[in-house]
Parts: C-alpha cells; structure tokens; sequence
C-alpha cells in the first residue's frame, strides 16, 4: 500500500491530466472554429494523449489496491488571441504538469514510495518531451510571425500528427 498523502497526490495528479486532456479539447475546438484544422487535429491527439497518462496513473493506482477519487473538471478557456496564443498557453500548461510532476516525484522520494518512483519516472522522461515539442511549434509560430501562407503550412504539418500506438 502506499502512503495515504502518496495516494491524495496520485489522484490530484489523475485529475490534473484529465483536466489538462479536456484543455487540450477546448484549444482543438477553437482551432477548428478558426479553420486551423491541422492544429485542432494535434489538439485532439494531444488531448488523447493526456487522457493516458490520467489512466496511467489510474491503473497504477488500482494495482495498488489504492482508491481512485476522480473529481469534477472546470471548463477548459474558450477564448484565445489566435492560433500561436493557443500553443503559447498549451506550452504553459506543459510546464504546470512539468512542475506538479516533479513535486510528486520528490514526495514520493521522502515518502520511501518506491514503486511511485519507478512509475513517476516515466512521466519525468514524458514530460521532457511533451514541453520540447510544444516549445518547437510556439518557436515556428514566431518565425513565421502573421504570412499566411506559412502559417498554412504549418497548420498542415500539424496536421499530420498521428497517435502515439500504445
């Protein structure tokens, strides 16, 4: 069994990827609105992925023996200056899931919560990469500044993002 304040972080860390997975769905569904396809598409694959990552740690939960407490989710922001504002704020929300990792990483470590510490470790290793590939996009959305043309581009090339198998 783990530790209960092991446990609480778990599933605050669950809701945490949920809500970051239903962000990630109100961000496509303004692209789409805007007629960015391509990036509503990454949005989703996006929020698919996030929406792993909360059963990840659910499952880890489960086998455990430990109690999952799932909780109610605010609504994900609407509204956004334009389509590089939405990378820019996905890039923020990389770092919060960033941080909120790593603070579980380190209660788990005083905690002696072995086991959370071999499963955290791979969301350490996924973050580094979640951030790097959102911090790419939000730099090309800067260098292409307002050409249409090359923002269409782009948007194409988001577009082709597929799901991760897995």
């Amino acid at each position: 069994m783990l530790p209960q304040v092991v446990q609480d972080a778990l599933n605050k860390q669950i809701n945490m990827e949920l809500s970051s997975s239903y962000a990630y769905l109100g961000m496509s569904a303004y692209c789409e609105l805007n007629n960015f396809l391509g990036s509503a598409t990454w949005m989703q694959v996006q929020s698919q992925e996030e929406q792993g990552h909360a059963m990840k740690l659910y499952n880890f939960l489960i086998a455990r023996g430990c109690k999952v407490k799932l909780e109610a989710l605010p609504a994900p922001p609407g509204e956004f200056a334009s389509i590089p504002h939405v990378f820019e704020c996905a890039l923020e929300q990389e770092h919060a899931v960033s941080e909120s990792i790593n603070d579980l990483y380190e209660l788990a470590h005083n905690e002696r919560a072995f086991a959370a510490l071999v499963e955290l470790q791979w969301f350490i290793t996924e973050q580094v990469e979640e951030e790097k590939s959102v911090r790419e996009i939000v730099a090309k959305f800067k260098m292409l500044k307002d050409d249409p043309s090359a923002m269409l581009d782009l948007d194409r090339e988001l577009g082709a993002r597929q799901p991760d198998p897995a």
